[in-house]
């Protein structure tokens, strides 16, 4: 299970950095989109606006997906938290997502990796 676990913060850190592209490209081009809806005073405050918030949202993601890998390669027991939460919202973004997020959430919840997590008790 190791590397199945391995594997996921793996995915989780590479999504997240692909994520974080995305949304620089969303932003820079929303911002590009501008220049060409000056004549229209809705359109010139409301592109701003919601590029800002997906932005914001995409980035917000991304960095929990990659705080979340990087804390599975340690065997963090927040970081298996973590990660499952961002899995279950990773679902509803089909297909790539939901595979990510229905495999992440399957090797998170075996027996086997639940060990894993488990801080090993000192010997009284």
């Amino acid at each position: 299970m190791k590397q199945h676990v391995s594997f996921v913060g793996a995915l989780h850190v590479g999504f997240g950095v692909l994520g974080l592209l995305g949304a620089l490209a969303i932003y820079l081009l929303l911002r590009f989109a501008i220049g060409y809806v000056e004549y229209d005073p809705v359109a010139s405050q409301l592109i701003p606006f919601v590029g800002n918030f997906i932005t914001l949202v995409i980035i917000f993601f991304s960095s929990l997906g990659i705080i979340g890998g990087i804390g599975l390669f340690s065997y963090r027991s927040w970081a298996r938290i973590l990660v499952l939460i961002v899995s279950a919202i990773n679902c509803l973004n089909v297909p790539v997502g939901t595979a990510k997020g229905v495999y992440s959430i399957w090797v998170l919840m075996q027996k086997e990796t639940i060990d894993l997590f488990e801080p090993l008790e000192s010997p009284s």
